[in-house]
């Protein structure tokens, strides 16, 4: 098991909704939104005029003007992590990072953010598109625990809407900015911590999502959405049989945060119950490889002894990770 010792999460400020977008004029409405994807708001790093002025058409001053970048985001997220976890920044003896969209390709993020906590360690990058969280837990789940440092910091900033392109009605209503972060240790006990940990990449399909060094996100919608069903579905389907629960206690799923309706089908087909289902696609749109991090973050205080939560990430790759987060009655 990989314990957990904290979570954290950081959302920019400036708020994109329906009615903004919808005032773009690019043949979208609030009905047509909340019907499709059943997201109601995003956040993002970008200036909002700047959005309604350009529609972000060239990306190379989305960066220029960002009023945040993944090191500031990212940091964000890992300071509510570690203060949670209860220790210093300077306990952390290895940094790993991934972002489906990185500010740099050299240095490392996890460098850079390294740098900004104040943090002397070995950092890198681990990066697997929208399922970046779940591969870096997979990825050290497969490490001997003496070969690791006492506590580890993952860190998955995303700050997606500087490869929107905003006069692209069928992305512009999807992305949000947010970022994650979480404490772990393969050594240390805490009352919970993941396991079960499985990957897999149907790389044929892997120019079903892109974003280029120097071009917007494209994805095959209709593809990436049936695959993202299919995939969270049959992993939800695999942990609920090898943990079922009882006693009252809950099996909770949080899955990767693509839109409402792909979500709402997977709870359907599966059975999971509302209350189980945690989800903040409504109001923060698919923000990648932080959106099931951050829903976790969001409700650390909800967690009781007992819980199996059930994350099933889909992503660019085409990639999916499902695992098990346990809270043990007893630590």
């Amino acid at each position: 098991m990989l314990y957990l010792h904290g979570l954290g999460h950081y959302y920019p400020e400036n708020v994109i909704s329906n009615r903004f977008l919808e005032d773009l004029d690019i043949g979208t409405t609030e009905d047509w939104i909340l019907e499709r994807v059943g997201i109601r708001t995003r956040r993002t790093a970008l200036p909002l005029d700047y959005i309604r002025d350009t529609k972000n058409s060239d990306l190379r001053t989305a960066l220029d003007v960002s009023m945040w970048s993944n090191t500031k985001t990212g940091a964000a997220a890992a300071r509510m992590a570690i203060a949670r976890a209860g220790i210093k920044a300077n306990d952390i003896g290895l940094v790993i990072s991934g972002s489906s969209a990185p500010d740099t390709l050299t240095p490392a993020e996890a460098a850079t953010i390294a740098a900004e906590l104040g943090i002397d360690a070995p950092c890198f990058d681990l990066n697997s598109a929208c399922t970046s969280f779940g591969m870096q837990i997979h990825f050290l789940s497969m490490m001997r625990p003496a070969a690791l440092p006492p506590f580890i910091l993952l860190v998955n900033p995303e700050n997606l809407t500087r490869s929107v392109n905003y006069a692209d009605r069928s992305v512009a209503v999807l992305f949000g900015d947010g970022s994650a972060a979480a404490v772990l240790s393969a050594a240390i006990p805490s009352q919970m911590g993941f396991t079960a940990c499985q990957c897999d990449t149907k790389a044929s399909a892997c120019q079903k999502v892109t974003i280029t060094r120097t071009g917007h996100f494209q994805q095959d919608g209709s593809a990436v959405q049936g695959f993202a069903i299919r995939r969270s579905t049959e992993s939800i389907r695999l942990l609920q049989a090898s943990f079922p629960v009882n006693n009252g206690h809950r099996f909770i799923f949080v899955g990767h945060q693509a839109n409402l309706g792909m979500l709402q089908t997977v709870c359907e087909r599966t059975g999971i119950a509302p209350e189980n289902h945690w989800q903040n696609v409504v109001d923060f749109g698919n923000t990648g490889c932080s959106s099931a991090p951050a829903v976790l973050s969001q409700n650390w205080d909800r967690l009781r002894p007992g819980d199996h939560v059930a994350l099933a990430l889909v992503g660019g790759g085409l990639t999916w990770v499902h695992l098990i987060l346990k809270v043990e009655e007893h630590q």
